[in-house]
């Protein structure tokens, strides 16, 4: 193996596994910042030794244990926390044992390091805004500027917010495990925020160069999955997993070959995944028989329930669908969930009711600078025939996302306006 591909298989690698490596970290030492530094001297380590002896036959075990020993190696020289320093010592002698352990403990329902960690990121003690934020950079791996642009919030403010949760955490001195009990009920709802936030940002990237991070929306089916496993009597695990595994499903179908995304109702159907279909499903079916009374995850569950049973895009229950929006309206009445009841309106009783709601948004100014809003706006004048104001629109659009792919498409629509 050259140097070069080397080089990108320690990339590769440490994107896989840089979030269990902070995880196993965070737990042991109790410090989110420390966790982050060792994983990072951890990847410096492999960046050389990996070129000299080959890349190891577990490279996510050889990381934790060359971080253990930076760790270890750090308590020493600060001559402190000598317990800590023998549990530290311990641990890794146990894994240069059992280093198969270590994949098993972090797939353990009940010892999922990772989950703890999400856990912690989200515990009461931090505001809302924080543990979404601190979740996206240490579970998901985003930026500092792709948190940025989840949140519609600056740079600035989402780094202050990172750095103030971190040392909240640290100075409370919290434990890094899976809460049980009443207290594991109470975090749950932000937990699932999270948790959808980070396949969102999978599903449609904020930003870069592809439209969809495929590793993003698996890590978050993988923890909606162990959830469902940890709490499978609570019906909104059930709606969210149901909601992810059905966008998820149709992940092959959104983008061409240029990389340009497609409109829900041109992609081709056939191409949508139908064993995730399936699984979504089933994940509906088991939410709504667990609560008829269906909270916001199973409600947007519902509606792609509605798109994933539909042969053809023209066969597609808008109805039925802007009527799931409404309730889902009545409960959770954010700005985005505005703006798609608007385009659902718009899909079943035409782009003028969609523009009325779309209007109303607009007045409202709760979206500044949220590309999809003229977007849908644009989608509408062109379905009314208004070209030269729905090219504005798009080309507005276009000026707003920070996706490559989605500037294309955008431009491409915009280009079509003077077509037509």
């Amino acid at each position: 193996m050259t140097d070069a591909e080397t080089t990108r298989a320690v990339e590769t690698v440490f994107r896989m596994e840089q979030a269990r490596l902070i995880a196993g970290l965070a737990r042991m030492l109790r410090d989110v910042s420390r966790a982050e530094e060792l994983a990072q001297d951890a990847l410096v380590v492999a960046m050389t030794d990996w070129k000299k002896n080959g890349v190891p036959d577990n490279p996510g075990a050889w990381l934790m244990a060359t971080a253990k020993r930076r760790a270890i190696d750090g308590l020493r020289r600060r001559e402190m926390m000598a317990r800590k320093h023998a549990e530290i010592a311990a641990d890794l002698e146990d894994d240069q044992l059992r280093t198969s352990a270590f994949e098993e403990a972090l797939d353990d329902d009940i010892g999922d390091e990772l989950l703890g960690l999400i856990f912690t990121a989200c515990h009461p003690i931090l505001k809302r805004e924080a543990r979404a934020a601190l979740t996206l950079r240490l579970i998901g791996g985003l930026s500092v500027s792709e948190i940025a642009r989840a949140f519609l919030a600056t740079e600035a403010t989402i780094g202050q917010r990172i750095t103030r949760a971190k040392r909240a955490i640290a100075d409370a001195g919290l434990s890094f495990e899976v809460p049980r009990g009443a207290d594991r009920d109470a975090r749950l709802p932000s937990v699932l925020e999270v948790i959808y936030l980070i396949f969102n940002e999978g599903y449609a990237a904020t930003s870069g160069e592809a439209l969809i991070r495929f590793d993003l929306c698996a890590e978050a089916q993988r923890l909606g999955r162990i959830l469902a496993g940890l709490m499978a009597d609570e019906p909104e695990v059930w709606g969210l997993l149901a909601l992810m595994e059905l966008h998820a499903s149709r992940l092959r179908a959104r983008t061409g070959p240029d990389g340009a995304p497609i409109a829900l109702p041109d992609q081709n159907r056939a191409a949508w995944d139908r064993l995730l279909i399936g699984r979504g499903l089933k994940a509906l079916e088991r939410a709504e028989a667990l609560e008829p009374e269906r909270g916001p995850y199973t409600l947007q569950g519902a509606i792609a329930a509605c798109h994933a049973r539909a042969l053809t895009g023209a066969a597609t229950d808008w109805e039925r669908i802007a009527a799931l929006y409404d309730d889902l309206w009545d409960q959770a009445g954010t700005p985005v969930i505005a703006l798609n009841r608007a385009i659902a309106l718009s899909m079943a009783r035409g782009p003028e009711e969609g523009l009325l709601h779309l209007s109303d948004i607009e007045q409202a100014g709760v979206l500044p600078g949220y590309a999809p809003l003229p977007a849908a706006r644009a989608d509408c004048l062109f379905r009314l025939g208004h070209l030269p104001e729905a090219r504005q629109a798009f080309e507005l659009a276009a000026t707003l996302t920070r996706n490559t792919g989605e500037r294309t498409y955008l431009l491409k629509r915009a280009g079509a306006c003077c077509q037509a």
